[in-house]
C-alpha cells in the first residue's frame, strides 16, 4: 500500500501537469483566435478603410529628402499641410541618389498613397507598398531628383 508521501508527490505532479495542459490549451485557443481575426480583417490588422480601399480622413505622412537639395523637404511639407495632410516627420533619406519621387503605403491602404500621389503629381507607377507595423504613419514620400516637375515646386515658379 502506497504511503502518504508518494500520494502527495503524485498529487503535486498531477497538479503541475493539469496546469501545463490548461496553459497549452489557452495558447492554442489564442492562436486560433488570432488566425481568425487575421483572416476576417483581410490579412491586416488595420481599420476597415484598408479593406474598402477608401482614403482615411486624416492621412499621416512622412517626407524624406532623397535628392539632397536643401529646402525641398520643407517645401513639400508646407504644400502637403496646406492641402490637408498631417506631416508628422521631415528628414533626409538614407541616400541622395533617388531619381524619381516614390510614395510608399505603410499600412495596407493604397487609397491613402494614391491620394498623396495625386496631390503631389507623382505617377501611379511610383506608388509602392511596404507594410510595417512599427511605423505609426500612413504614407512615406521619398523626394527624388524629379522634384522640380511636381506640384509643390510648380506653385513656387
Amino acid at each position: 500500500m502506497p504511503d502518504k508521501k508518494e500520494n502527495t508527490v503524485s498529487s503535486v505532479k498531477n497538479l503541475f501537469l493539469n496546469i501545463a495542459n490548461f496553459l497549452l490549451i489557452a495558447v492554442i485557443i489564442l492562436m486560433i483566435y488570432s488566425i481568425y481575426v487575421k483572416i476576417h480583417n483581410g490579412g491586416n490588422g488595420y481599420n476597415s478603410n484598408a479593406v474598402l480601399g477608401e482614403p482615411s480622413e486624416i492621412i499621416q505622412v512622412e517626407v524624406l529628402n532623397g535628392c539632397g537639395i536643401s529646402g525641398v523637404g520643407e517645401r513639400f511639407t508646407d504644400y502637403l499641410r496646406n492641402n490637408g495632410f498631417d506631416v508628422v516627420n521631415v528628414d533626409n533619406y538614407i541616400r541622395f541618389d533617388i531619381d524619381e519621387t516614390i510614395v510608399i503605403d505603410r499600412i495596407g491602404n493604397k487609397a491613402n498613397a494614391l491620394k498623396v500621389a495625386d496631390a503631389l503629381g507623382v505617377k501611379k507607377g511610383n506608388i509602392i507598398q511596404q507594410l510595417n507595423e512599427d511605423y505609426f504613419l500612413d504614407v512615406s514620400i521619398i523626394i527624388g531628383r524629379d522634384y522640380y516637375s511636381l506640384k509643390p515646386t510648380e506653385t513656387k515658379r
